[in-house]
């Protein structure tokens, strides 16, 4: 029994033996990672159109607020909300009868004091003789001199009055000041109407040509300036309508403001376009796409690039076999692809497949195609 007992832990031990052998000649030979087929492309430099879109508000070239100048009883509405009217048509007449009045009577003021100033001449005239032939003194022609000096103040004063009241008369009509649609008309037949109320009668609206405001951050802002400094993106401002569509007219970008707002960082912009079909309203939405143009520029595609923790990386063909993982430096891109500031050259062949199994060093079957 003993020595059966001792051939069955002889064997036992010899087992261990040859397993643990065995095991490290296995972990000293591990088995080596096949090639991958990967695909890559060669980069190439070229010129390139970047857009960058910013939500926009639209408004006429001239949004006026149609307001009464004088007080009274709106007596016609000569228009309707969402009517084109031209300038200088009339829109409103308030009840003119009190202004009316108020001419008449400044026209006999004036006639009363066109009278006294002729009285006051003939007395001069008649004076004149009998001063030089000294019948009567110097004094008397003095005096007359003044009260026709008075007299025509008086005159002066009378045409002034006559028209003031003639004006606040022409008021009673109110009229377009400029081109264009007119909009909500909250007022009635017989509402009292005075320049104090706070709603204007109407607005009205000239959009021939129409600005499209927007915000723009301070690096954009940069960005576009040195482009316009270049004269890459002169009248190159597209608008994307709320439908999606492109406005069929370019337009040109200019400053709505001088400075930059210290709680948002932006600044004020607007496109203007021209818009002789009056497709775009005041109070509308729409995108504002610029263009700037680049020169010499090396893009990839973003499924070429990993991103690790805010850096981003490529894998690069490093002879015929082997790729090396390659920091890269971006400074812009599309919703496509990125542009290369450092890292990626020109000629330089990057892997566009495999991104997630592929190692800095890994062994691939390396396939070049070509760029669309």
């Amino acid at each position: 029994m003993n020595y059966r007992k001792g051939y069955w832990v002889l064997s036992l031990t010899a087992a261990a033996i040859l397993y643990s052998c065995g095991s490290g000649s296995a972990q000293e030979n591990p088995q080596q990672m096949p090639a991958l087929p990967t695909d890559f492309i060669q980069v190439k430099s070229g010129n390139e159109d970047v857009s960058t879109g910013y939500p926009g508000s639209i408004e006429g070239q001239d949004n006026v607020e149609i307001k009464a100048q004088v007080t009274g009883y709106l007596e016609a509405v000569y228009i309707k909300e969402g009517q084109y009217v031209s300038k200088g048509q009339t829109l409103f007449r308030i009840n003119p009868s009190v202004y009316n009045e108020q001419v008449n009577t400044n026209q006999a003021g004036l006639k009363a004091a066109l009278a006294a100033q002729e009285t006051a001449r003939l007395e001069i005239e008649k004076l004149k003789p009998l001063v030089e032939g000294k019948v009567v003194s110097d004094m008397q022609l003095k005096t007359a001199q003044a009260s026709f000096k008075a007299a025509s103040a008086q005159v002066a004063q009378a045409q002034s009055s006559l028209g003031s009241s003639k004006i606040n008369a022409n008021f009673t009509y109110i009229k377009a000041p400029v081109s264009g649609y007119i909009g909500r008309i909250p007022n009635r037949v017989g509402n009292l109407i005075s320049p104090s109320d706070p709603s204007p009668l109407t607005s009205l609206s000239n959009i021939n040509t129409v600005n499209v405001y927007f915000s723009m951050n301070e690096a954009d802002f940069i960005a576009h300036s040195k482009a316009t400094t270049a004269g890459n993106n002169a009248e190159n401002v597209e608008l994307i309508l709320a439908d999606g569509s492109t406005y069929s007219f370019r337009g040109r970008l200019e400053s709505a403001s001088g400075n930059f707002d210290r709680n948002t960082g932006s600044i004020q912009m607007k496109a203007v376009f021209q818009n002789p079909d009056k497709l775009l309203r005041a109070g509308g939405t729409a995108r504002v796409m610029i263009h700037n143009a680049l020169n010499g520029v090396v893009k990839l595609p973003k499924t070429s690039v990993k991103d690790i923790q805010d850096r981003f990386f490529v894998y690069k063909l490093e002879g015929k076999d082997k790729v090396k993982m390659t920091q890269i430096k971006v400074s812009g891109g599309t919703s496509q692809d990125y542009f290369i500031k450092e890292g990626v050259n020109a000629g330089d062949k990057i892997a566009i497949n495999r991104i997630d199994a592929l190692t800095d060093g890994a062994q691939v079957v390396a396939k070049v195609i070509p760029l669309k």
